[in-house]
C-alpha cells in the first residue's frame, strides 16, 4: 500500500514515514506543504492520505477540498491539534474519513489508517479471504487451507494489495505504483520475480491457482480461472 503524508512539522512526518514504512510495510512519500501535497496527490494514486490541518502555501481545508473536487477519493486521515475542532468538523464535512488529535499513538494511526484502506477496498473486518487464502491484516499472517505461509515481506504486500483487488485485473504498472514509493528505483522485471516467489509459496501442485497472468494486461486473483 502507498501512502502520502502532508505534514509540516519534519521530525513529526518523518516519524509517521518511519513508522508505516518499518512497521506497517506502507510506501511512503511526504511532503512540507499544501502545495507539495497537493501536486503529490494529484499526479500519483494513493491508497490514503495523512494530512495536517495547519500546512503553509496551502491549508488542509484546500487541499482536502481541491483534490475532491478533482474527483480523487483517496481515504484521508487528518491531524489536528486540538483547539482547531472547528476546522477538523469542516474538513469531515468535506469528506475526510478520519481524524486525530495531536499529539498520538503511532500504533493507533497505523490502524486507523489500514481500517480506512479496508473499508475504501469494501474490507469491513482485518482478514482478507480468497479460496482458501486468508491473511490478517493486524497480526501480519498469512494462511492456506490453515497452514502458514511464510512470506518476504515485498511478497506480503504484494498479495495483501491483490487481495484487496481480488477478481479485477491489476496491471504491473498499478502494482508499482501501490508498492513503492519516490525512494526507490524501479527495475523493469521486479513485479514478474516477486509473482513468481509468490506463487511457488502459495500454489502448491494439487492446489487451485489463485494468481493468474492476462498477457498484455496485468494479474488478477482469484480461484477460478478468470474468463
Amino acid at each position: 500500500m502507498r501512502v502520502a503524508v502532508i505534514e509540516d512539522e519534519l521530525r513529526l512526518a518523518e516519524n509517521i514515514a518511519a513508522s508505516l514504512r518499518e512497521t506497517a510495510g506502507f510506501a511512503v512519500d511526504v511532503a512540507h506543504d499544501g502545495e507539495e501535497g497537493l501536486y503529490l496527490v494529484t499526479t500519483n494514486d494513493y491508497d490514503a492520505l495523512v494530512l495536517d490541518l495547519m500546512l503553509p502555501r496551502l491549508s488542509g481545508i484546500e487541499v482536502l477540498t481541491r483534490m475532491r473536487n478533482a474527483g480523487i477519493r483517496t481515504p484521508v486521515l487528518v491531524l489536528s491539534a486540538r483547539d482547531e475542532m472547528e476546522s477538523v468538523l469542516g474538513l469531515l464535512d468535506r469528506d475526510a474519513d478520519d481524524y486525530m488529535t495531536k499529539p498520538f499513538d503511532l500504533r493507533e494511526l497505523r490502524s486507523r489508517l489500514r481500517a480506512l484502506i479496508r473499508r475504501s477496498q469494501g474490507h469491513a473486518v482485518s482478514k482478507l479471504v480468497a479460496g482458501d487464502i486468508e491473511m490478517d491484516t493486524t497480526q501480519a499472517t498469512v494462511r492456506r487451507a490453515g497452514i502458514p505461509v511464510s512470506l518476504m515481506p515485498m511478497e506480503y504486500k504484494m498479495l495483501e494489495y491483490l487481495l484487496h483487488r481480488q477478481g479485477q485485473v491489476v496491471s504491473k504498472n498499478e502494482l508499482l505504483e501501490h508498492l513503492y514509493d519516490f525512494n526507490w528505483e524501479k527495475f523493469s522485471n521486479v513485479i514478474e520475480v516477486y509473482i513468481a516467489g509468490l506463487r511457488k509459496k502459495i500454489e502448491g501442485a494439487s492446489d487451485p491457482r489463485l494468481i493468474h497472468t492476462l498477457r498484455g494486461h496485468g494479474y488478477m486473483l482469484r480461484e477460478e480461472e478468470p474468463q
